[in-house]
């Protein structure tokens, strides 16, 4: 056992993020992504869910605050969808607290797929709320 690493992020989960180098970016994808068709790298983290995940992973993980002007993009909302994203609040609570500095993009439901295509790892979460699909990219220390 190793201190100081949150409980819920697995040996895979943490040497993928080990294995990240700068600009690279991670998917958290909700129960309903299709996580497995798009990952280049798929980690399943099934009984999890997103929250908890996103703050053991900003524990270890800084976000790319030099040279990118956005570091978190949320999946934009389907036009004609009027479904209001609890689950974001909860986001920014947690990339609040952990004293990131961060800025946040919405991204286009099929545009996210694509982008999600590119990205080093997807991790496959139980996250049960709509919507809550986010990208983090990794920045330098």
């Amino acid at each position: 056992m190793l201190k100081r690493i949150p409980k819920n992020l697995s040996p895979e989960l943490v040497k993928i993020m080990m294995e990240m180098g700068h600009g690279d970016e991670i998917v958290l994808a909700d129960g309903n992504f299709p996580s497995a068709r798009i990952a280049q790298r798929l980690v399943r983290a099934d009984g999890l869910d997103a929250s908890s995940l996103l703050k053991g992973i900003l524990e270890l993980f800084p976000l790319d605050t030099k040279y990118s002007p956005e570091q978190v993009f949320l999946m934009e909302v389907t036009p004609g969808d009027d479904y209001q994203p609890e689950i974001w609040e909860e986001y920014k609570g947690i990339l609040d607290e952990s004293e990131e500095e961060y800025s946040i993009g919405f991204v286009e439901r099929f545009a996210f797929y694509e982008r999600a295509k590119e990205a080093y790892a997807v991790i496959a979460t139980g996250e049960e709320a709509l919507y809550a699909n986010i990208i983090l990219k990794k920045g330098v220390l």
